[in-house]
């Protein structure tokens, strides 16, 4: 038994107690609330007055696939071979030693979601994953794949500028997305047909289609077992990206959407949440020509469900930073600590586990020593599926 005492304990969901007290028990949260007796022979951990608020999740990073220190060897979140590759499984590049997982866990992450980059169109299976493990099915949350998509100007770049095959557009972007969702129909209708006929005919061996990775990849994204994750940053490609989702009936989430506050109420009123972010980066190419640090707080007011992600590998541990920006920025408080905690969790599958100080879900807590969006306030301590996992 594990009890947090003493903290301005920030539920998400269930509001503020202040003073506080997380009573924790093997690796799930039994209370949380005002005034609760601690248990006998509980080991106490004393906030001192401090910020105590479920673990941070960063619903979009490339954690343990880009690896760090970045060099060639450690680069296997893009595989640049074929603009389509949805058979491709983020787990199987993920590296538990990443130095860039402990990074993640002193800032007070215990969850990111982390997959295959933009290099193409179609870029495989991620995953979200707990910060700390010393193996794959340690970290790993199974039943969180999404596929990774991509339109704009990376996939272009890659496969039309650089080795001079298609897509070299963006009509051909969203052509070679189509065709690959076409091709996963009929694969699905195949197996439908090859049913129809051996209940017609039991008698007659069925004649089902030859077995394709691919293929079934994204009939998982067909049948919206899966997210499509879309990266794109123009407002053209966000659009082009719900127009796409509409047509095959998938299930979008938009990952970037930097343009996302010029039609923020078409995304509101089509109820797709957005994944925003880095904000904190350069001009670094044309379709980053009018970022905007008001984005994320612009879509949360038009009702837009917002994350907050810092798509890379160590540039998680500044997700807080990033929050505490969008307010100064116009977004809301509340729907900045939201951002990085239950809307993130809800986005990628897994709000009945994470994201929140409730009873019964996974005991991940982080306490800081002041505001969580202070750059002067540092996290303290981080419990990990009911255990001290960081302590500074």
């Amino acid at each position: 038994m594990l009890a947090i005492i003493n903290g301005r304990v920030l539920t998400i969901t269930r509001g503020i107690a202040d003073p506080g007290t997380v009573l924790i028990e093997d690796d799930k949260i039994l209370d949380v609330g005002l005034n609760l007796p601690v248990p006998a022979g509980a080991e106490i951990i004393d906030a001192g007055g401090g910020w105590v608020m479920p673990g941070l999740i960063d619903a979009h990073s490339h954690l343990g696939l880009f690896g760090e220190p970045w060099v060639w060897a450690h680069e296997d979140g893009n595989e640049m071979t074929d603009p389509v590759t949805p058979h491709l499984r983020g787990i199987d590049s993920i590296n538990p030693a990443d130095p860039s997982f402990a990074n993640a866990l002193a800032a007070g992450v215990t969850t990111v979601y982390t997959g295959p980059g933009s290099g193409n169109i179609i870029g495989g299976t991620g995953i979200a994953v707990k910060t700390r493990g010393r193996t794959v099915d340690e970290l790993i949350y199974p039943g969180t794949e999404g596929m990774k998509m991509a339109l704009g100007e990376n996939p272009k770049r890659v496969h039309g500028d650089e080795n001079k095959r298609s897509p070299s557009t963006r009509m051909g972007n969203a052509a070679v997305l189509r065709e690959a969702l076409v091709r996963a129909q009929n694969y699905l209708a195949g197996f439908a047909q090859a049913e129809a006929e051996a209940q017609a005919d039991p008698a007659k061996p069925a004649k089902l289609p030859d077995r394709d990775l691919k293929h079934e990849a994204l009939v998982r994204v067909l049948r919206r077992e899966i997210k499509a994750r879309v990266h794109c940053h123009r407002a053209d490609d966000i659009l082009t990206a719900v127009r796409i989702a509409e047509e095959f009936n998938l299930d979008l989430s938009l990952e970037h959407a930097t343009e996302g506050y010029l039609v923020a109420g078409i995304l509101a009123a089509k109820g797709v949440p957005c994944v925003v972010g880095p904000t904190l980066i350069p001009r670094s190419k044309m379709e980053l020509n009018h970022i905007s640090l008001k984005n994320p707080g612009i879509l949360a007011r038009a009702g837009v469900k917002v994350a907050i992600q810092m798509d890379g590998s160590s540039e998680t541990q500044f997700l807080p930073l990033a929050a505490g920006i969008a307010v100064r920025e116009g977004m809301p408080e509340e729907e900045a600590f939201r951002a990085i905690t239950i809307n993130a969790a809800e986005i990628i599958g897994l709000a009945h586990r994470v994201g929140s100080l409730e009873k019964g879900k996974d005991a991940d807590v982080a306490i800081f020593d002041g505001h969580p969006f202070n750059t002067m306030s540092k996290c303290v301590k981080v419990v990990l599926k009911g255990q001290v996992a960081f302590s500074r």
